[in-house]
């Protein structure tokens, strides 16, 4: 496998990592030489992702968990001990969507499982994590949040007021555990073609609007998996040592203006 081998013998557990961001990142970090723990809901997309990795050389461990349930975070983590006594890296990448029901059609069923999923599941992994990684005097953890936590209409109700959560979840979890060395960050992507947002990308192409998709972006364009899974792997490296407690937007600028590209006064 090529690459700078940055993450060389780095222990790194990756949640939601079957699709998309999360499968990106495993094959970067793999490319990278870290030894893997990765887990989805979905096993078969999970097995294909650590078949592809294998077979290139890299070394992956699997296990199918709900990052919802605490118990089962925590099995996770027992896991990576076992198997490489120590972990390096945290990337809290699992998540849902939840709807798009108006303010006054919102379903306390659909927010509990969108905060279960994408804020416990952050506060659990980070939990079991914590005490390990204090031990060591080291460790990274990367929170994966969204655009929508920091603006507005780029999700619905219970999924953008989860990941304006995790963005805060990141700062006091940076406060908390700095001093052991401990660095906490979050990644805000923009429009990403993934498994979650593949709804809204088939839909542009039925009706001949993918050239639409993204422009609202200074780029233009929407982006890819690999484009984050860049930015993890910056975060999660000795490149990013003294950064903590930070939420970068990697979104191809559209949080950098109120205004529409070159509608600027």
């Amino acid at each position: 496998m090529e690459g700078n081998r940055r993450l060389e013998r780095k222990v790194a557990i990756i949640t939601g990592a079957a699709s998309g961001i999360g499968a990106a990142t495993a094959h970067r970090f793999a490319k990278e030489g870290a030894y893997l723990i990765l887990t989805d809901v979905n096993e078969e997309a999970l097995k294909k992702v650590k078949d592809q990795i294998t077979g290139a050389g890299g070394r992956v461990v699997t296990k199918r968990i709900d990052v919802g349930k605490e118990d089962e975070v925590k099995d996770l983590v027992d896991l990576t001990l076992n198997e490489y006594s120590k972990v390096d890296i945290l990337v809290n990448n699992a998540g849902v969507m939840g709807d798009l029901a108006g303010i006054d059609a919102q379903d306390g069923d659909v927010w509990h499982h969108v905060y279960d999923v994408n804020v416990l599941g952050a506060v659990y992994g980070t939990k079991y994590v914590a005490g390990i990684m204090q031990k060591q005097k080291s460790g990274a953890i990367v929170n994966i949040s969204s655009v929508a936590g920091i603006r507005s209409g780029a999700g619905g109700n219970a999924y953008s007021a989860s990941k304006a959560a995790v963005i805060n979840f990141t700062q006091t979890s940076a406060c908390d555990l700095g001093e052991y060395n401990i660095r906490v960050n979050c990644v805000c992507p923009g429009l990403i073609e993934t498994g979650m947002t593949q709804m809204v990308f088939d839909y542009a192409r039925e009706k001949g609007k993918e050239k639409k998709l993204g422009s609202r972006c200074e780029l233009r364009r929407y982006g890819r998996p690999e484009e984050i899974a860049g930015v993890i792997l910056f975060l999660s490296s000795d490149d990013a040592s003294y950064m903590t407690g930070q939420a970068l937007a990697v979104d191809g600028g559209n949080t950098a203006s109120l205004n529409l590209p070159g509608m600027k006064f």
